[in-house]
């Protein structure tokens, strides 16, 4: 699941292996969702601020770029949302988070209480670094 699918590229890159990718744009930018279906790839819209409607354990990755600063900035809890893909991310599945720096480092704080043991960091060298963080 690509949870916050800009205009599908994650999944598109994916394209030519044999997996299926769920594009989840957020409800404010709802009008790219057009152009997901445009390029034959399947998605829906959604506030990460609710829960997702799926079921538990459901997806084997999980994609969020810049997702956890763009709920921030609307009020949510981000410990909210890590419970969330807590939920739907199936055991031995994997969580790709690319973050700014400060958010990603909250994020690390919270990964031993959901038992995210094994995880690794890659920044950028830059003063407005994007971090990812690797969690399997």
């Amino acid at each position: 699941m690509d949870m916050s699918a800009n205009l599908g590229g994650f999944a598109a890159s994916l394209k030519k292996k044999n997996v299926w990718v769920m594009n989840v744009v957020p409800f404010m930018k709802s009008g790219k969702l057009k152009i997901i279906y445009d390029r034959g790839l399947m998605g829906t819209t959604h506030d990460w601020c609710e829960s997702f409607s799926t079921y538990p354990r459901t997806y084997d990755l999980l994609h969020a770029w810049l997702l956890f600063s763009e709920i921030e900035k609307q009020g949510c809890s981000l410990e909210d949302l890590l419970i969330e893909m807590d939920r739907i991310l199936r055991p031995y599945g994997y969580a790709i988070i690319r973050d700014k720096v400060d958010v990603v480092t909250y994020i690390k704080k919270h990964l031993p209480a959901l038992r995210w043991d094994d995880w690794t960091f890659e920044m950028r060298p830059k003063k407005d670094a994007l971090m990812k963080i690797y969690i399997i």
